[in-house]
Order: C-alpha cells, then sequence, then structure tokens
C-alpha cells in the first residue's frame, strides 16, 4: 500500500523534526555533533533540507521537458 503524496508530505517532516528531538536530547554536543556523518543528528537535519531541494530540481527539469517539447 502506498502513501498519497499529501499524506507524505505531512508525515516526513514530521518524523524528521521527531528525529531531530531525539537527537537533540540523546547527543551530549547537539549543534557540533551533528557534523559526523556516523552520527544519528547529522542524518536528522540533512533530511529536512533535502527533501525540498529535491522537490525542486525535480519540478525544475519536469519544467524544462515541457518548455523544450513545445518550442
Amino acid at each position: 500500500m502506498f502513501l498519497s503524496l499529501p499524506t507524505l508530505t505531512v508525515l516526513i517532516p514530521l518524523i524528521s523534526l521527531a528525529g531531530l528531538f531525539y537527537a537533540a536530547s540523546v547527543e551530549e554536543n547537539f549543534p557540533q555533533g551533528c557534523t559526523s556523518s556516523t552520527s544519528f543528528c547529522f542524518y536528522s537535519l540533512l533530511l529536512p533540507i533535502t527533501i525540498p531541494v529535491y522537490v525542486f530540481f525535480h519540478l525544475w527539469t519536469w519544467m524544462g521537458i515541457k518548455l523544450f517539447r513545445h518550442n
């Protein structure tokens, strides 16, 4: 069963926020300790940034294809 896009739009940021709060409560040096790629904190900060960037470039590519076809 696949989740719909509106459900994922709400669910992914909530899961990221929960992971961020978990990492903030578990890590001793929270902001400075997020630089290691083996840290859970690093990925809880990376996920909310990666998804909007991916969506932007995906839509940008789609728009480029649409404009190329109609010229």
